[in-house]
C-alpha cells in the first residue's frame, strides 16, 4: 500500500507543470489587455521573463528541472496579477481626475 501511494506522489512531482502554465499565460494576457504593457512594463516584462524561464526549465525535461519550472510559472503569474492590479489601479486613478 505505501509503495502504491509513494509512487502515486512521485508521479506527480514529474509531471510538467501544465496548469501552472497556462495559469501564468493567462495572466500575462489579461494585464495584457489591461493596458499593462503601457502602464506598468516593468511588472510585465518581470512576468515575461519569469515564464520565459520557465519554458526553459521545461526543455531540460527533469523531475527537478519541473520543479523550478513549476515554481517559476507560479511566480509569473503572480507577477502579471501585480502588473494587471496597477494598471486597474492607474486607470481608476486617470478616470477619476478627468471628471
Amino acid at each position: 500500500m505505501m509503495i502504491v501511494l509513494f509512487a502515486m506522489v512521485a508521479g506527480c512531482a514529474t509531471a510538467p507543470p501544465v496548469q501552472e502554465m497556462s495559469d501564468a499565460r493567462q495572466a500575462i494576457a489579461a494585464a495584457r489587455d489591461a493596458g499593462a504593457d503601457r502602464l506598468a512594463p516593468d511588472e510585465l516584462a518581470d512576468a515575461e521573463s519569469l515564464l520565459s524561464g520557465a519554458e526553459k526549465y521545461l526543455e531540460v525535461g527533469t523531475s527537478a528541472s519541473y520543479w523550478q519550472a513549476r515554481k517559476a510559472a507560479i511566480s509569473a503569474k503572480e507577477q502579471a496579477f501585480e502588473a494587471l492590479l496597477t494598471s486597474r489601479d492607474l486607470q481608476d486613478a486617470a478616470a477619476g481626475r478627468s471628471r
